[in-house]
């Protein structure tokens, strides 16, 4: 790989993870999953997790950084979902 591709993947994998620590912010301090989708947060995290995993195994390392990261934030915001929700 070019410099400037990795640049380019590097790039747009801090813009994407980076935009999920507002939403596991405001979670972790408002304890208000009322907007959070379980079943969204399920296919997605488990979507990240397979990115993870091709990142690996072609070695492209902006691909796992990247979605080691989000897979932590995602892991954590559906954790809180499931510990913060109404009861029934």
């Amino acid at each position: 790989m070019n410099d400037w591709t990795d640049l380019l993947g590097y790039s747009a994998a801090c813009l994407t993870t980076l935009s999920f620590i507002p939403q596991a912010w405001h979670t972790f301090k408002t304890k208000d999953v009322s907007g959070i989708s379980a079943g969204m947060y399920s296919v997605f995290t488990l979507g990240v997790a397979l990115w993870l995993g091709y990142g690996f195994v072609l070695r492209a390392w902006p691909i796992v950084a990247a979605n080691a990261v989000t897979l932590a934030l995602a892991l954590a915001i559906l954790l809180m979902k499931h510990r913060y929700r109404q009861p029934s």
